[in-house]
């Protein structure tokens, strides 16, 4: 009986990080849906179909979003070397730079999209800098990408946030993104960084799977439009 009670004790606490994990992933799932359930609001559905990766940040009740403090943990996922589907995602943390406006904000959420090979390679180190490694501008918002500028169409990473209902376009100069291989370890089971989740045949974790669907149906979606207008 003893034994028994020693091993639940032990089991406890991964089943409290687990169950963490997963929350967050739903919390991530539902700001992607929300986003993109606005079309003349959201992030314009052919920049998703072009992206090479994205970056879903949850906003978290528990932590201010203040200049030199930790804003937050989200994961990141990118196409499969197939060129369908997206890959099983992956922890990573932003930390540093400005919101802007939204310095202070007790939630905000951040959307990013890395629109080219350059971008994802940057993104799959262990740490870079926005603004420093990785060019980095204020994403357009509406149902296509048409009123982008030149510094949008030459940027690696655009990036979007949304606090207290606003959504915009907004750049993150000087945040840093970094992969966190301890919580890849409570979503997997082992220490992983970010390059060999979405690289490799990766298993995918039963908690990230809807998180993965809402990126494969709102893909699909942008190409059925496409094929529709094209009859």
């Amino acid at each position: 009986m003893r034994i028994i009670l020693v091993a639940a004790l032990a089991i406890a606490p991964l089943m409290a990080q687990g169950n963490k994990q997963a929350k967050r992933l739903d919390q991530a799932t539902i700001v992607l849906s929300e986003i993109m359930a606005t079309p003349d609001k959201a992030i314009p559905r052919d920049l998703l179909e072009k992206a090479h990766c994205i970056v879903v940040v949850p906003s978290e009740k528990s932590a201010a979003f203040i200049v030199g403090a930790k804003f937050g943990t989200g994961y990141l996922s990118c196409r499969k070397a197939s060129g369908t589907g997206w890959s099983a995602p992956a922890t990573i943390r932003i930390e540093g730079g400005s919101f802007g406006f939204q310095i202070g904000g007790k939630e905000t959420d951040v959307v990013m999209l890395v629109m080219n090979e350059g971008g994802e390679n940057k993104l799959l180190a262990s740490k870079f800098t926005l603004g420093g490694d990785a060019s980095v501008a204020a994403g357009p918002v509406g149902r296509s990408s048409s009123a982008q500028t030149d510094a949008q169409l030459h940027a690696e990473i655009l990036s979007w946030s949304r606090a207290q209902g606003l959504f915009a376009g907004i750049s993150l100069e000087g945040a840093t993104l970094r992969s966190d291989v301890d919580d890849n370890a409570k979503l997997y089971g082992r220490r992983l960084d970010s390059r060999e989740i979405v690289t490799t045949k990766t298993k995918m974790p039963k908690a990230a799977a809807r998180f993965v669907a809402e990126l494969d149906r709102d893909s699909r979606h942008e190409r059925t439009n496409a094929t529709g207008s094209g009859q």
